[in-house]
Order: structure tokens, then sequence, then C-alpha cells
């Protein structure tokens, strides 16, 4: 295609991207054990993928309490950092430009996976119905629901800022290109966001302004320890993902949007609905979005070639993020811009195990027609 949209370079920050194609964060579970350390395995993957204008990393816990799921990498050790290093360097290898997600899940764990701590949240609400994967070292690994938390203290809440403030100095000295707040999907910045997951009747609970202080410490505390410039948040705001729900969503994530404007952050990622029968945005809320944050905007969520360039052109769009099909089609970039078809990835190996279905993935050759003799 002639002006291409999708391949029409862009600024972010001080960064240059070439395309608009986004590898959003996506869990893989293969972090080396014992340590939750990133590793060369790692490093393939995301090398392989390197062409995305952006590579946004799956989940990584900023301290032991944040973690969610077995065998998830961390970002808060000498040994995780490291392994993160060897991440970076074979992206920024192949020319690639990556942003680490730091990620605190809050609620959304077990004891299992916190050394036999409780785990915390903004209220002590457990996260009904929501199971994650542990491995406690004695039973065989496996899902278990999660259990309630207890509603965190000002020292817990000064302390897990300043976790993520640690987080984002280890991600530049890991040789990362910025960072994703994950502020998605039920976790801990979320938890505090929506209405009926936050029960508080301190600063950070009751009333919207208050619901935000967390998310807005958060961001504040990451900006100023590395710039703004370096900073994404990632949002979902109709999702209802690890039980987390608001009364009113439009209204809370609009004002979180005008709230990272004024703190000028580099660029929000909007997480859409992707499952059968999700509910869709609305066109206007989009719009909204798109009024109340002036700086970059990504949105991931079921998008193919032709959804993404319309979303594009429409304007309320400047990056799209392709999740799944990023998994078994490493070359994704390659097959939008000439249309080839996406391959389908194998369910069975997206968490956990070995290079099988993580970079063993083909890129497209095409049919080449045999000339008769």
């Amino acid at each position: 295609m002639s002006h291409d949209p999708l391949f029409c370079p862009l600024r972010l920050g001080q960064l240059h991207l070439n395309n608009r194609i986004v590898m959003p964060p996506m869990t893989r579970s293969r972090a080396s054990q014992p340590g939750d350390a990133a590793n060369a395995m790692m490093a393939t993957y995301y090398a392989q993928r390197a062409e995305a204008g952006l590579i946004i990393s799956e989940g990584t816990q900023v301290d032991s309490m944040g973690k969610g799921y077995a065998w998830t990498p961390g970002i808060h050790s000498a040994e995780q950092v490291a392994g993160w290093k060897l991440v970076t360097d074979a992206v920024h290898a192949k020319g690639g430009v990556m942003f680490a997600q730091l990620w605190h899940v809050g609620r959304v764990t077990h004891p299992d996976n916190l050394g036999g701590a409780q785990p915390i949240s903004s209220s002590a609400i457990k996260a009904a119905g929501v199971k994650v994967f542990v491995d406690n070292g004695s039973d065989a690994p496996g899902f278990v629901e999660t259990t309630t938390p207890r509603a965190m203290t000002q020292e817990d809440i000064d302390t897990v800022v300043g976790q993520f403030r640690q987080a984002a100095r280890n991600a530049m000295l890991a040789g990362f290109d910025g960072i994703e707040l994950h502020a998605a999907n039920g976790y801990l910045i979320n938890q505090f966001l929506d209405s009926e997951s936050n029960t508080r009747t301190d600063n950070y609970g009751g009333s919207l302004e208050n619901r935000l202080r967390f998310l807005k410490e958060v961001t504040q505390a990451v900006s100023s320890e590395i710039g703004a410039d370096r900073v994404g948040v990632r949002l979902a705001p109709l999702t209802t993902l690890n039980g987390t729900v608001d009364a009113n969503p439009e209204q809370t994530y609009l004002a979180a949007a005008t709230l990272l404007a004024e703190l000028n952050v580099t660029y929000l990622h909007i997480a859409e609905a992707d499952w059968d029968d999700a509910p869709l945005m609305p066109e206007n809320f989009k719009q909204g979005l798109r009024a109340a944050f002036p700086n970059t905007l990504i949105y991931a969520g079921k998008y193919d070639g032709e959804r993404a360039r319309a979303a594009l052109q429409a304007g309320w769009a400047d990056m799209i993020g392709f999740g799944r099909p990023f998994v078994a089609n490493p070359d994704l970039p390659n097959r939008l811009r000439h249309g080839y078809p996406f391959a389908p990835h194998d369910p069975a190996t997206l968490f956990g195990g070995s290079e099988r279905g993580l970079t063993d993935y083909p890129v497209y050759q095409p049919q080449t027609e045999q000339q008769l003799a």
C-alpha cells in the first residue's frame, strides 16, 4: 500500500519509531527459576519480533509481593536486571525499541506465590472467582483461587510507590527505552481506580479524585525518576478482568486520561475487552479519550490490518497493538505490510515450558511458482 498508515514513522518522546505496530504485553511464564529472571530464550523471542515499532514487555513485578503467577519475571533484583539486559541488548541489536511493563498484582495472587504472605490491595475484598497459577515447590503446579487481601496502610502505599520508582530506575539499568505502568486488567493500580474494588474512606477512596490518587502518585514517582517522556500507562476502561468493576467507566477513565495528560506521560495504552461477546467501546468514548489525551494513544484488542488502519485514519488511535497474532507470527509487520495470512498459535504452549511455542514459529514463506521446463 502506498502511504500505509501502519507504516508511517512516529516520534514517541525522544524516540523514533519505524511504524505504528505495537507488540503489547503478553505473559508467557518462562522466567528462569529460582529467581524469576529473564533469560536468553526470552531474548531470542523478543528479538525475533523487533520489527514492531514498539515492543512492550510482559508484565514484570516490581517486588516479590507483586507477583501474581508462577514463573513470571521480576525487575527488583540484580539477577533480574541482568536477565532483562540480555533481552534489551538483543532487541536493540535488531533495531527495535522496547519498554518494560511494570506491574504489581495486588490481590490477584495467592500466598503460595508470596512466600506465604497475605496479598495486599486497596481494600480487603477478595477477587471472587479468580484463579492464579502457583508453583509452591511441593504440590504440582496449577491454578488456585485467590485469597482475601489485607487493605494497604499508608506505609504500604508509600512502600509500593517507592518500589515502582526503583523498578523504573532498574529498567533503565536493564537497557529499556522506557516503562509502561500496568493500571489495567484488575491489578493493583486498577484496584484503587475502580469503584467496586475500592471501599476506602481515606484519601485514596470514595471520590473519583481520591480513587485516582494512587495512579497519580505512582506516575509522578516513575516520571520524576526517568522522565515522563519515557513513561506510558495502560488502562482497560470496560474490561472486568480479575473482578474489578467500575460503576461509571466513562467518567472514571476520561478523568484518568485527563490526569495523565496533565502529567504529560508519553502514551496512553487502551486495552479493549477482547473476549467473545465483550462490550464494544463506543466511538464517542474513544473520541473523548482523544480529546482528553493529546499525546500518543495506543489501542489493543482483536485488531487485524483492516481495523487497525481504519482506527489510525479515524484519528483516535496513533498506534495499534496486536497481541495474540504476535505469538505465532514473529514477522507480523511484514505480514501486515504485504497482506500475508496470520499463522494460528498453539494455546497449549502459551504459558510456561521451553522454546516450543515461543521461539520456533516460522516467518512467512511466499510460495514461489515453479517455472515450466
